[in-house]
């Protein structure tokens, strides 16, 4: 687990076969909350994340199942 600006550096270090796990997901136009070091969706991808962890956009969005569907389209393109 590690912050999406980092999976790349994991994954130098580790080898691309190690999986990296971020949290700190934001969409571009949300809010970030109490989360320092946020990216999006696709900028996650963009950067090495292997697996991303959608908390609060996801279950606080008046559609929960359009903020899923817009996160997957965002992350896997």
């Amino acid at each position: 687990v590690c912050s999406p600006l980092e999976a790349g550096k994991v994954h130098e270090v580790c080898g691309e076969k190690f999986l990296t796990i971020t949290p700190g997901v934001r969409f571009a136009d949300g809010d970030v909350g109490d989360q320092k070091r946020v990216t999006t969706p696709a900028k996650a991808k963009e950067l090495g994340s292997d697996f991303i962890v959608v908390g609060r956009p996801i279950t606080q969005a008046a559609d929960p199942v359009a903020a899923y569907r817009r996160c997957v389209a965002e992350f896997v393109g």
